[in-house]
């Protein structure tokens, strides 16, 4: 598809798995892990960001997606949804294969206030 992914963890040691993860399936030119906050990346050149980040952690960071995301790129929220936006689309999964259920919440960054 040609897409370029960054993921960001907290968590050295599961920074470093996905590392290992991403070289074992040879995805090295197009992805990658910082190990680090959430909070202190630039996500400005970002077309599409995904997050499984609990309600508080998603307050926490719609201030400065709003500031930094350009309009039209595309929030992919899981399980939890950003308060004060409003999903464009609200996709239902049954079940994952394992029994869960799980719930995917589609933004677009407006232009200008939401």
């Amino acid at each position: 598809y040609g897409a370029e992914a960054t993921g960001v963890e907290i968590d050295d040691s599961l920074a470093r798995q996905s590392t290992a993860e991403i070289a074992r399936q040879k995805l090295s030119a197009t992805a990658r892990i910082i190990a680090g906050d959430v909070t202190k990346q630039d996500y400005a050149s970002a077309n599409l960001i995904t997050v499984y980040l609990l309600p508080e952690s998603n307050t926490k960071i719609r201030p400065m997606l709003e500031k930094q995301l350009k309009p039209g790129t595309r929030i992919v929220a899981h399980d939890f949804e950003f308060s004060g936006w409003t999903p464009e689309k609200v996709e239902n999964i049954e079940d994952d294969g394992e029994g869960r259920s799980h719930t995917l919440f589609l933004y677009r960054r407006q232009d200008g206030a939401r």
